[in-house]
């Protein structure tokens, strides 16, 4: 499950619940919350490998702990800060390393709108993809699978800087960058020579999102400029290409549908562009939630499998990219029942449309949040 996923289907389930943060500070316009969540799963899932091989599993589903804070500088400017690490694993009480945080970073709020550095989500996971499928642990495919990183960081949330306004009758906008310079470490062969150059590389992304009553759509752009790339070797550029989407979603009692459309365009020939088209929807009986979504994934173009020192960039990099079909369908759908206030379970299906059936699968669960 994506971690913005996970983010934005604990805040739901508090905010329905009533469960709540612990304050443990509350002085002299200073705040400081406690918070967390133990998460798990059993899953089972198809390998894709041939008959009969299905990986199952008890595990944690992403289990969390944090802190949040806040002072008042003066009245209508807020200094804020949060600091979350997820890399512990519930159900073998087993703790990661160093590598363990899962979002930190500062930021001011007040009437002129937010501002924030530092490392947490993507604003197309905020506002495009996390409409369309806030789930537990099976999640619809999205433009960031498409991105080929020849750093090796796996970075989508790190090294951020964003401004988003307030509302203006309805209309917010945000902007922002995501930046890695000549010190960050980059992939190297087994016999330790770079495989792209050491240079300096920013991203520029920003979004629009309007509201009126039940309704809201939201636009976002990100040209992925941290993955563009130079191979050592060669002297090539790679140019990542772009991503973007649209999501438009409509609440009306606890029924909220959302339709997705989101696209990501390369740039170099040896890859595809790839569009996903999604509709989603999740329903609140009383006792927990009822969702269902549906994606159809269309992968363009006829370069797909093109090899990868077609971009000039060679190495320890897979000799072809992975031969997807051209299109396929995605179908998740999920229950969840409140226990507590504090506590809930969920079960979810899903259905990828892939070869020998990789991936389709079935899981159940049981969260508690404080």
């Amino acid at each position: 499950m994506k971690k913005t996923l996970l983010a934005t289907a604990i805040a739901g389930a508090m905010a329905a619940s009533g469960a709540q943060a612990a304050t443990v500070y509350n002085q002299d316009g200073t705040k400081l919350d406690l918070y967390g969540n133990i998460q798990i799963a059993y899953y089972n899932v198809d390998t894709g490998a041939g008959d009969n091989d299905d990986a199952d599993e008890i595990a944690d589903n992403g289990s969390t702990f944090g802190f949040a804070a806040e002072h008042v500088i003066y009245d209508g400017l807020t200094g804020y800060l949060k600091l979350e690490f997820d890399d512990f694993q519930a159900d073998e009480m087993k703790v990661a390393g160093r590598d363990s945080g899962d979002q930190a970073y500062v930021g001011l709020k007040g009437n002129f709108g937010d501002a924030r550095i530092g490392s947490y989500d993507p604003l197309i996971d905020d506002w495009i993809q996390d409409p369309l499928t806030n789930n537990e642990f099976f999640d619809a495919s999205d433009s960031n699978s498409s991105i080929e990183d020849f750093y090796g960081t796996g970075d989508r949330e790190g090294d951020k800087v964003t401004y988003t306004s307030p509302s203006f009758g309805g209309l917010q906008f945000a902007v922002g960058t995501q930046y890695k310079g000549e010190a960050e470490e980059i992939s190297t062969n087994e016999a330790g020579v770079e495989l792209v150059e050491n240079e300096s590389r920013a991203s520029f992304f920003g979004g629009a999102k309007y509201t009126v009553g039940g309704f809201s759509v939201a636009a976002v752009y990100d040209d992925l400029g941290i993955y563009d790339a130079t191979a050592a070797e060669t002297g090539e550029e790679f140019d990542a290409g772009d991503q973007y989407g649209i999501t438009g979603q409509y609440t009306w009692n606890t029924l909220r549908v959302a339709l997705k459309l989101e696209r990501f365009e390369a740039e170099d020939e040896a890859f595809d562009d790839v569009n996903f088209y999604g509709l989603g929807a999740r329903y609140g009986y009383g006792m927990g939630d009822i969702y269902a979504a549906y994606q159809y994934v269309d992968v363009g173009g006829d370069d797909f499998g093109s090899t990868f020192e077609d971009a000039g960039l060679s190495g320890d990099f897979p000799t072809e990219a992975e031969d997807e079909e051209d299109s396929y369908n995605e179908v998740i759908v999920g229950a969840t029942y409140n226990i507590s206030d504090a506590m809930y379970t969920w079960a979810e299906l899903a259905f990828y449309d892939r070869n020998d059936d990789e991936g389709d699968g079935g899981a159940v669960g049981v969260t508690y949040l404080f």
